[in-house]
């Protein structure tokens, strides 16, 4: 059973910068991504990359902005956060899924979270 640290959250202003990094035990899985819930709100995808790394996917509203990588000889996926708004605020979530895509049911272990916090 794979078992996730994130870390790297934190405040900053807007058009600020954050980079997050999760730590995976276990297996490497297929997919490593992160997703974030807002106050009030669902859970929604952010990022999301294959082992491989031939399979990339963004949001809409983050792509452009934040950059998915990961370290499988460690195990870790990062997420690298530029040009930060309000909206962007969030307890921001690593998970792995065993199948191609970005389907948050896929998705079967996850972390903790971290907050990220972006003032105006």
């Amino acid at each position: 059973q794979a078992q996730l640290a994130e870390s790297g959250g934190g405040l900053v202003q807007a058009g600020g910068s954050l980079r997050l990094s999760c730590a995976a035990s276990g297996r490497t899985s297929i997919m490593m991504g992160w997703f974030r819930q807002a106050p009030g709100k669902e859970r929604e995808f952010v990022a999301a990359q294959s082992v491989s790394g031939s399979n990339l996917y963004y949001a809409n509203s983050v792509n452009g902005r934040f950059t998915i990588s990961r370290d499988n000889a460690k195990n870790m996926v990062f997420l690298q956060m530029t040009s930060l708004r309000p909206e962007d605020t969030a307890v921001y979530y690593c998970a792995t899924s065993g199948r191609i895509g970005a389907r948050r049911d896929d998705y079967d272990y996850w972390g903790q979270g971290t907050q990220v916090t972006v003032s105006s």
